[in-house]
């Protein structure tokens, strides 16, 4: 059976051509990405910074409104009432409380009375939560812990596999779509909780996948071209795999805009991560991770191929 091929055979795009302008992009939109996290910092949900969290159901559809002048009259600070699922299917985040356990308790008694209230029909507290600061710090450091420990055993992964040029190469890309993906969402204003960690250690998959059918190939060709200059054996690398990149990247996204759009809002965060780790991801491997062991002087390593080390 024959694939798909949305790129003609024979296609020769100069990628390690314009490798210093991808350098220059890259660096300035990472350089931009940690002003923006020093500066602005991110907003994190309730899962991070502690607080209350409310599933409410209604007999009909929701009056948002009628809920948020609830909520407001009665003064517990910072208070999102957003729609997810069904029409009658209401979230509300209020955030913490000043006080102990028995104080958040307090509050959750206060909501639930006020809403019984003043929303006409049966209402139903589907789930309720409460996240202390202690439970909020140990995520934090949990969810960091989990990316580094991730983006360590891609290298190990990479360097047992290839040459460490490979493994270094492959790290410096995921730290790219990492950094990107952060400042996205500091940019954004997209609230980060435990499914964006989810989604980072996704889009840390999936860029790995991208760079390894790439470097695969370029293994490949240092063993059968072993003359042939590493900028044009690394080009012919890229182009090599661009269909196979190409369909992986559009068939990604087709079920991300569709889970973005139908998805409801639990899963916004994930899919907005996740739609822009695929774009980054597949960047990163073309543009990052490729031309970057030129800057490695791969051939440098004789069990690599044979010819003189290449200057990036």
């Amino acid at each position: 059976m024959r694939l798909l091929k949305l790129v003609p055979a024979g296609t020769n795009i100069g990628f390690i051509t314009g490798r210093h302008i991808a350098y220059a992009i890259s660096g300035t939109l990472m350089l931009a990405s940690l002003v923006l996290f020093i500066v602005d910092g991110l907003n994190y949900g309730i899962d991070f910074k502690g607080g209350i969290l409310m599933e409410v159901g209604t007999t009909g559809p929701a009056d948002l409104a009628v809920i948020r002048r609830s909520l407001e009259s009665l003064k517990l600070g910072d208070a999102a009432v957003q729609e997810f699922g069904q029409p009658s299917d209401v979230l509300i985040r209020i955030e913490r409380q000043p006080g102990d356990a028995e104080a958040q308790q307090a509050a959750v008694a206060r909501v639930r009375q006020q809403l019984s209230r003043d929303i006409e029909g049966e209402v139903s507290f589907r789930r309720v939560e409460v996240v202390g600061p202690k439970v909020s710090g140990e995520l934090i450091v949990d969810g960091v812990l989990s990316v580094v420990l991730a983006i360590g055993a891609v290298l190990l992964y990479i360097w047992f596999r290839f040459e460490w040029q490979f493994g270094v190469g492959a790290v410096l890309a995921l730290i790219h779509d990492v950094t990107l993906t952060i400042g996205l969402f500091s940019l954004t204003g997209l609230e980060f909780n435990l499914s964006t960690i989810a989604a980072i250690l996704t889009i840390v998959g999936y860029s790995l996948n991208d760079t390894v059918v790439v470097y695969d190939r370029v293994r490949e060709n240092l063993r059968k071209f072993k003359k042939m200059p590493l900028k044009e054996l690394l080009n012919r690398s890229i182009n090599e795999t661009l269909s196979r990149t190409s369909i992986t990247s559009l068939t990604t996204l087709l079920a991300l805009f569709a889970l973005f759009g139908f998805g409801g809002e639990n899963l916004r965060g994930f899919t907005a991560a996740m739609i822009w780790g695929v774009f980054v991801g597949t960047y990163s491997s073309i543009f990052v991770a490729a031309p970057l062991l030129l800057r490695l002087n791969l051939r440098s390593n004789p069990s690599a191929g044979a010819g003189v080390p290449a200057k990036g």
